[in-house]
């Protein structure tokens, strides 16, 4: 909650703009579903669900998949996303506008060894996704998706499990994305016109042609 808090000062001291910050376990459906009810007035009319919400544990070949680890991503990478989603679109369709931007992955675009209940997370995120944008085409609620590729957030940290060394290993030897590149994805497409729905944005570090294929310094120079 202390980083929720240094991050709504410095966005108010910023932008001069109200922020309301509640610190939410994603899996806990329960939670999930009385959060619209919560929220202050001046916040209850939710035009923009950014469900950003999702990690990736360790790397394990699928015959050593630890089943804990499992439930974790697919409760906090899929049924977490159902649910918030569920809580907040039934005002936005009584208010016939808004925007759901679910943020996947490149691992949602395809597979790899190593990430097996991950990539099945992200492939799930897909569609329903795309699902949810049949049951809306109705309506004007925009439904987005945005796979990054290769981003140096926390992300490897959490997926190493804390091991600082591993986690930037991903990252040595080429400029990779940064969570500031995909913040202004997520601000392209919900500053679009009324009429324009951006589907799908795909997006990797210019170094970057898949999931495990980078160019590295090093690696180049070995060449």
């Amino acid at each position: 909650m202390d980083r929720l808090e240094s991050l709504r000062d410095q966005l108010q001291f910023t932008y001069r703009v109200p922020v309301h910050t509640v610190q939410l376990d994603v899996r806990n459906i329960a939670e999930v579903d009385l959060l619209p009810q919560q929220l202050p007035e001046d916040f209850a009319e939710v035009d923009i669900l950014v469900n950003n919400a999702g990690l990736a544990l360790g790397t394990a070949a699928v015959q050593d998949n630890n089943i804990d680890d499992a439930v974790t991503m697919i409760e906090t990478n899929v049924t977490s996303v159902i649910a918030m989603t569920k809580a907040f679109v039934q005002g936005m369709i009584e208010r016939n506008r808004g925007h759901i931007v679910n943020i996947s992955s490149i691992a949602g675009c395809e597979a790899y060894g190593g990430g097996s209940v991950y990539c099945a997370t992200k492939h799930a995120l897909a569609a329903f996704t795309t699902a949810s944008r049949h049951d809306l085409v109705g309506t004007n609620i925009r439904v987005t998706s945005i796979s990054p590729g290769a981003a140096q957030t926390e992300f490897s940290l959490v997926r190493f499990k804390g091991d600082q060394e591993a986690a930037d290993a991903v990252y040595r030897g080429f400029d990779p994305l940064t969570a500031e590149d995909i913040a202004d994805n997520v601000l392209y497409a919900c500053t679009r016109p009324e009429h324009v729905q951006i589907a799908d944005i795909l997006v990797l570090a210019t170094n970057q042609a898949s999931a495990k294929g980078i160019a590295r310094v090093q690696a180049q120079q070995e060449r």
